[in-house]
């Protein structure tokens, strides 16, 4: 590794201040849902999100809104938050791009932009007109040709979305980190345990919208349940295809934290007593934007006892 991806220290991942809703030393927010807005009222949202303690926002690539150029706007009008890629598809551009754009953001912004990098998946890969190569190849040589394009440019922190070893093994080996999405305590210490102490680890957290969860939410989890990579992950902790099928009850019990507030902070220090940097949370399934806003200004965690301290 060289000095510009050195892991991110303390002080690069963990700004933020604690204020009514999230704090930012042990989660950040799933935003996708601000793709579904103008970009004048995502602006709008984002700053309340700031000004309700959020320190990181992560925003995916999925719903036809550029992540790059969000995160810009994000990032010009607040002051403190941090915007994560959780996590741009390398097939959408080649390394140069990515090299331009994320080290674009880190000389406009320093140190509050992380490059979150990942492979996605065949059938999102293949309708983009793309062809979907062997994940762990593609992956390595990719980062390897952003490193021979980079040419001395101050990138930000590059993490990786991975699910298996290999691919979590390469994140230790070339980029800052990992990021996790629909994956049960049991993968956030397995995936510490493969990068080191040096490495960050930033799991998503499933939160339902109704404490009681519903079809709705089942729905959500089927869908998700329809990418091979996730239930290819989930069948090496021991789920199998009759979870899958019914999205079970132990399946939901696994990936949804629990729906009142002391829940979901002890599934919260779960992660981070596996091994997290950084717990992501999403409400699920995907309200609109202004159902997120308000449970995120109203104190998304207020009731929750602090870490360490739940009965």
């Amino acid at each position: 590794m060289d000095a510009e991806h050195d892991s991110p220290t303390d002080d690069q991942v963990r700004v933020g201040r604690t204020g009514l809703g999230l704090d930012p030393n042990r989660t950040g927010l799933w935003a996708g849902f601000l793709d579904d807005l103008p970009a004048a009222e995502a602006v709008q949202m984002v700053r309340d999100f700031e000004a309700a303690g959020v320190g990181t926002l992560f925003l995916p690539e999925f719903r036809g809104a550029d992540p790059f150029v969000r995160s810009a706007l994000y990032l010009s009008a607040t002051t403190t938050l941090r915007v994560a890629l959780g996590v741009a598809t390398i097939y959408a551009r080649d390394p140069e791009a990515m090299v331009a754009a994320s080290a674009t953001l880190e000389d406009a912004f320093p140190g509050r932009f992380v490059l979150g990098m990942g492979v996605s998946h065949r059938a999102l890969v293949e309708a983009r007109g793309h062809v979907f190569g062997p994940p762990l190849k593609t992956m390595r040589d990719y980062l390897a040709a952003m490193d021979a394009t980079s040419k001395g440019r101050k990138l930000p922190p590059r993490i990786l979305a991975a699910l298996g070893p290999k691919m979590t093994e390469l994140a230790a080996e070339a980029a800052d980190g990992v990021h996790t999405y629909f994956c049960p305590v049991e993968h956030t210490a397995r995936s510490r345990e493969l990068l080191g102490p040096d490495r960050w680890l930033a799991p998503a957290l499933m939160v339902p919208v109704a404490p009681e969860g519903g079809e709705e939410l089942r729905a959500y989890m089927r869908f998700c349940l329809g990418l091979p990579n996730y239930t290819s992950n989930l069948e090496r902790f021991g789920y199998t295809e009759e979870d899958f099928r019914t999205a079970s009850d132990r399946l939901v019990d696994a990936l949804v934290a629990p729906g009142d507030a002391t829940g979901l902070s002890r599934r919260i220090d779960a992660h981070l007593d596996a091994g997290a940097d950084l717990v992501v949370l999403q409400l699920v399934p995907p309200p609109a934007a202004q159902v997120v806003r308000d449970r995120v200004v109203g104190g998304l965690l207020d009731a929750a006892p602090p870490a360490g301290q739940a009965d």
